[in-house]
């Protein structure tokens, strides 16, 4: 019973995937998470909007909206995690979202000039090269769980655009590079992850034939 708020939370990812997001499975649009996740997609345009129209990427709006987008990933997890409503769809959804979310900051920032630039190049090329080594991992049938340094970093990187949006440049830009440090070793120990499970598949399949 200890670990039942952990897990409700997300901070306790013991255990196998939910069967219901592996590869091969039916995509289950009309869940309640998928919903959230849904609304996610349908606000990220309206952020981009705010935030060219208030003339230097900062303000309330975009910023508020930005947060309610970013902490809806938390706000999904939940509900799948309450209702048992887990989806393929949903785990394909999420991380889309976040990385589409994080690109978006990305674009306002650099555009207005809010946080230093090469290190938005270096997230960017680094958002970039996950959504390619995530569709490779798809098309070989990989599974590659999200560590715990990806996980960790999504909070510096996300409150690195919220404080920049605020005018808090400085906090924005030491959470920039915290996050960027958590990512790019995340980014390391995913590729490291899908080589073995290549190598073990393909270990397999020659003792078999």
């Amino acid at each position: 019973m200890a670990k039942r708020p952990l897990r409700l939370l997300g901070l306790d990812r013991s255990g196998p995937l939910p069967s219901a997001t592996r590869a091969g499975r039916p995509l289950r649009p009309w869940t309640v998470p998928n919903a959230i996740g849904y609304v996610r997609l349908a606000l990220i345009p309206v952020f981009l909007v705010s935030a060219f129209e208030s003339g230097d990427g900062r303000g309330a709006l975009p910023a508020t909206l930005f947060a309610v987008i970013g902490w809806g990933d938390y706000a999904d997890g939940i509900a799948a995690r309450l209702t048992g409503q887990y989806s393929r769809l949903g785990a394909l959804m999420d991380p889309f979202t976040d990385r589409l979310l994080v690109l978006c900051g990305i674009v306002v920032c650099w555009h207005f000039e809010l946080l230093p630039r090469w290190a938005l190049a270096v997230l960017t090329a680094r958002e970039l090269a996950m959504l390619v080594i995530a569709r490779y991992a798809i098309s070989r049938g990989l599974e590659l769980r999200i560590n715990w340094p990806g996980r960790l970093a999504v909070a510096p990187v996300m409150g690195a655009f919220f404080f920049a949006m605020v005018g808090l440049g400085k906090l924005a830009e030491v959470l920039l590079y915290l996050g960027l440090a958590m990512a790019l070793l995340a980014s390391v120990l995913y590729v490291r992850a899908g080589v073995r499970q290549a190598r073990a598949r393909a270990g397999k399949d020659s003792s078999s034939g």
